[in-house]
């Protein structure tokens, strides 16, 4: 009887431990300037250039690639050598390596050269999670890694990581729970100066092709740098970070829309819990309130309420206003091409999209097909190209429900939608950076 019960806990004890929701994600740690130990390519090869940063904090550890602010640059266009990689890639001495890059990305060798000059490179500005591949016996090997901030990589048009700039390693977007993960700092990758869990992203899809990415000059966080996507620093212009911006009125606006707002305006999105709400849940504050001056890239805390696929009521923790050394432009006037050049009157608008582009291993909607101008453009900063989608809330007659707010980290719960007897609003014009032509949202 003795050893029935002994081997009646033990089992008990097994399957507790194996469910739960109590696993987590072993990630492996990389360090600004370690070699990989199986890289695509010698990275004394000179492809890419990581900087030294330091890992800002963030507002929600999922987020989107054309949230202002995620990425950062520099001035000198030497960050990350693409037309070497692609010399690499298309070297028919390279022919397996090239099979297996292109294998990680879901394209064709054939489609490496056209898929390359789509992509961007960029200086990571938060310690970012990501799906990292090593080169072994002649096949891409996945594992899960946390690459420091200050790393060079490249970008796609949704701002996902697609490749490691100094090594050529191919990125995914990482899979497991941000949340969950045991980060293992060894081979070289000592843990860093600054490291704290709280500053970890990981990369979603913005929700449309960007023509152009606003980045933060990681040399002079009050200088902005406007990059056209597939360009590698040459046609760069730059605008003043330091430009404030009013936080728009958000109540009853949907996340979806309260968000595009926020990234037209300059400004990052925050949220509790962990994970991002819904597109279709329902703002019920926003931390600081409307009409809070903010600058570029600097956080707007939302909270939420309702939601049909996966959003939650939450209430996040109180940010501060201080958030990145950074701050936005305004919708008026563009930024100057020299960081100490006061801006000018006018903004000429972007164009969109004119045609799809070439396949890409994501469904996606198709960027701009137009080649980037030959001199640098001094509009404000944009992230998101055409007009942005808006939508009128919808009402019902029912009275409104109010959500029991949950704290960030808690289990995700879910909540009646919201519904009001009162049209909701939002602000009724606004200026898009990226076109400079008024915007409406319906009542």
């Amino acid at each position: 009887m003795i050893r029935r019960i002994a081997v009646l806990l033990v089992c008990v004890l097994v399957v507790s431990g194996c469910g739960g929701g109590a696993h987590t994600f072993v990630v492996k740690a990389v360090a600004v300037g370690v070699p990989s130990l199986a890289p695509f390519f010698d990275e004394k090869q000179g492809l890419g250039h990581d900087n030294e940063v330091r890992s800002l904090p963030v507002r929600g550890t999922l987020q989107q690639g054309d949230t202002p602010g995620l990425y950062g640059g520099t001035r000198q266009p030497t960050i990350c050598d693409v037309a070497k990689l692609k010399r690499f890639l298309t070297d028919p001495a390279n022919h397996q390596k090239a099979v297996a890059w292109s294998s990680v990305l879901g394209i064709t060798t054939d489609a490496i050269p056209g898929y390359l000059d789509r992509l961007t490179p960029v200086l990571l500005r938060h310690d970012t999670l990501v799906q990292n591949h090593d080169y072994r016996k002649g096949k891409a090997t996945p594992y899960n890694s946390l690459l420091q901030a200050g790393i060079a990589i490249l970008v796609d048009e949704q701002g996902e990581p697609a490749a490691k700039c100094s090594c050529g390693n191919p990125l995914r977007p990482f899979k497991g729970d941000a949340d969950r993960i045991s980060v293992k700092f060894a081979d070289g990758n000592k843990k860093w100066h600054g490291y704290e869990p709280s500053s970890v992203v990981a990369v979603r899809p913005a929700p449309r092709n960007m023509d152009r990415l606003a980045l933060v000059d990681v040399d002079d966080p009050d200088v902005g740098i406007t990059r056209p996507v597939g360009t590698t620093g040459r046609h760069d212009s730059t605008f003043d970070t330091r430009r404030q911006h009013a936080v728009p009125n958000l109540m009853g606006a949907t996340f979806g829309e309260a968000r595009r707002q926020l990234v037209s305006s300059g400004l990052a999105v925050g949220y509790g819990g962990s994970a991002a709400p819904s597109d279709d849940a329902r703002v019920t504050a926003s931390d600081p309130p409307a009409g809070t001056e903010l600058r570029f890239g600097q956080y707007v805390t939302l909270t939420v309420s309702g939601g049909t696929s996966g959003g939650a009521t939450s209430t996040p923790p109180a940010p501060t206003t201080s958030g990145p050394a950074v701050g936005p432009p305004t919708s008026t006037a563009p930024p100057s091409t020299s960081p100490t050049a006061p801006p000018t009157t006018s903004s000429p608008p972007a164009s969109p999209p004119s045609s799809p582009p070439p396949s890409s291993p994501k469904s996606e909607p198709p960027p701009s097909s137009s080649p980037p101008s030959s001199s640098p453009k001094t509009g404000s900063p944009s992230v998101v190209t055409g007009s942005p989608v808006t939508s009128a809330p919808a009402t019902t007659s029912a009275a409104p429900v109010t959500s029991v707010p949950v704290t960030s980290r808690a289990p995700v719960t879910s909540s009646a939608p919201v519904t009001s007897s009162v049209p909701v609003t939002s602000e009724p014009v606004t200026r898009d950076p990226v076109t400079g032509t008024p915007t409406t949202t319906e009542t």
